[in-house]
Formats: C-alpha cells, structure tokens, sequence
C-alpha cells in the first residue's frame, strides 16, 4: 500500500487478508484481555466496500493493524492494535491517520470510536486527530466491565478537518 515513517522507521501499510488473521490475533492477545475468533475476524475480510482492514509492517514483520466499519456515511473504529514492543513509535498515529484519509476518501462525514476510559495514551491519540468525547458506556468490556468512553469526529471531510489530520499525520 504505502510506506511511511515512525520516528526514521519505514512502516508499511497494507490491507489485511486471510493469511494475516492467526498474526493479527496473537498481536491482539499482548494487548487485549480478550480477542475476536478467528472466523469473526475472516468474515470482516469477506465484506468489500464496508470495511477497511489494514495491518502495519515493520522490517516485514505484523506489528499493528486497524479497522474501519462503514454504516451509511459514518465511518466505526472498530480497532487500532500495536504491539506492545512496539508501540510509541508511531505506528498508531499511521494506521489512523489511514481510517481517517479512508473515510475521507469515501466521502464519509462523521467519525466514532470507543476507547477504555483507562488508555489515557490512546484518548490523547483520538483527541490529536479531533476526536471527541461525546459519552460513556457504562460496563461496555465484557471482559472486565470497564468503561468506554465514546468519541466521534464530526466534520470529516471539511477544511478543519484537513488541517487536523494533516497536522495529526505529521511523521516528522
């Protein structure tokens, strides 16, 4: 797909597929008390044009992945996982700053996530790119009943925008 710096690192972006999933899912059990099945994850590949599924490389190794839901002009964060080792490079802010130039492509015009309230790092990295509080799910982790703290940009697409993610995706 692409290639992009993490602090002088060249981080390679590409869509996921099928080979990636055992991958991906060992990468989400360092950073998740809890994973998606592996037929769960295949079933999100089979669904061209409402989903977008990307996985990071680095050096060729799966260091990251991310995933976009589409629903009607909106677009879902449904995950943005680095690996542990890895992590504070970088690497989330490339994968994204490729949800949001994905959506924005799409003509898309609002944006939502959630996020632990606990993973401070994560609400600073939602926040740089405009993301913004707009409520909680009380329990929502099944895992372990913690909150979500629910985030939505809602201008996708427009100048402000622009600026912010250009500003957000900043790899220098």
């Amino acid at each position: 797909m692409k290639t992009v710096p993490a602090v002088g690192a060249p981080v390679r972006l590409r869509p996921m597929v099928d080979a990636d999933v055992d991958a991906v899912l060992a990468l989400d059990a360092l950073v998740h008390p809890t994973t998606w099945s592996p037929e769960f994850m295949r079933s999100h590949l089979g669904i061209p044009g409402s989903r977008t599924n990307l996985v990071a490389e680095l050096y060729g190794d799966l260091v990251g992945h991310a995933a976009l839901l589409v629903v009607a002009d909106e677009g879902h964060v449904t995950s943005v996982a680095v690996a542990p080792d890895h992590q504070r490079m970088g690497i989330g802010r490339v994968l994204l700053a490729a949800l949001c130039r994905d959506a924005e492509h799409r003509g898309l015009v609002a944006m939502t996530l959630e996020v632990r309230v606990s993973n401070a790092a994560a609400i600073a990295l939602y926040r740089r790119f405009g993301f913004a509080p707009s409520g909680v799910r009380p329990a929502y982790y099944a895992d372990d009943g913690e909150d979500a703290l629910i985030m939505w940009i809602h201008d996708v697409g427009k100048s402000d925008f622009k600026a912010r993610l250009d500003e957000a995706a900043d790899y220098g």
